[in-house]
């Protein structure tokens, strides 16, 4: 089954288009935000989100153990004193060509500095760990590192955060810009707020300064 890029309104109607094309359910592909679109003003402006589906297959036998191996490692030679457990869960999302993906969770006294600001230095072992396994393996490997469940903290921060920018953006009837983040980040923000009837989000700016604003629907 090949990859598939599909158009639509939003992120989550492109989805859903790329399922009903293939005959396939969120679990069995993994998506890539190709756009994010935007709404425009009156209509003007206006771009339609795109996404990209790809097929899933099973992560190779053992590679967990070989990621835990490189992060250990990775840490050792950091001086940095910790624990790495090693887990294969269903994907989530997209992060690889496998419909498993490999949770490293590390646990230890004093890990801030592999998180960083924003997540930033946490993104970057993540991404650094993930080249070197792919080399191992001779193939793209889905892994999601975490340390002391600071991704799920912040994933449910910002869900309560754009909840709760919402709430302020219909009672004042003007749109509200949050703090740049990155596109996971983002997406988190627009994908919390997609169902709401009052309010849609759009990203905007370039870069590092990329931001979701909510806005009030037009009546």
């Amino acid at each position: 089954m090949k990859n598939l890029e599909v158009s639509a309104k939003t992120v989550e109607e492109a989805i859903q288009k790329a399922l009903e094309k293939l005959g396939v359910t969120r679990e069995e592909v993994e998506v890539t935000v190709v756009k994010e679109g935007k709404h425009g003003v009156l209509g003007l402006g206006a771009e339609k989100a795109k996404v990209r589906v790809r097929p899933l297959v099973k992560v190779p036998e053992k590679i967990d153990e070989t990621a835990r191996g490189v992060l250990e490692t990775l840490l050792e030679r950091m001086g940095v004193k910790a624990s790495v457990a090693s887990q294969t869960k269903p994907a989530v999302e997209g992060g690889g060509e496998a419909s498993e993906v490999i949770t490293l969770d590390v646990s230890g006294d004093d890990l801030g500095i592999l998180i960083g600001r924003r997540g930033q230095t946490l993104s970057s072992l993540q991404y650094i760990v993930r080249l070197i396994v792919a080399n191992k393996a001779k193939a793209r490997v889905p892994i999601v590192i975490d340390v002391e469940g600071y991704k799920q903290r912040r994933y449910e921060a910002l869900r309560a955060l754009a909840h709760r920018m919402a709430e302020q953006v219909k009672a004042r009837g003007r749109p509200f810009a949050l703090e740049p983040m990155p596109a996971y980040e983002r997406r988190i923000i627009h994908m919390a707020l997609a169902d709401d009837p009052d309010v849609t989000t759009e990203s905007v700016g370039e870069g590092e300064v990329r931001k979701v604003v909510i806005m009030p629907k037009p009546k």
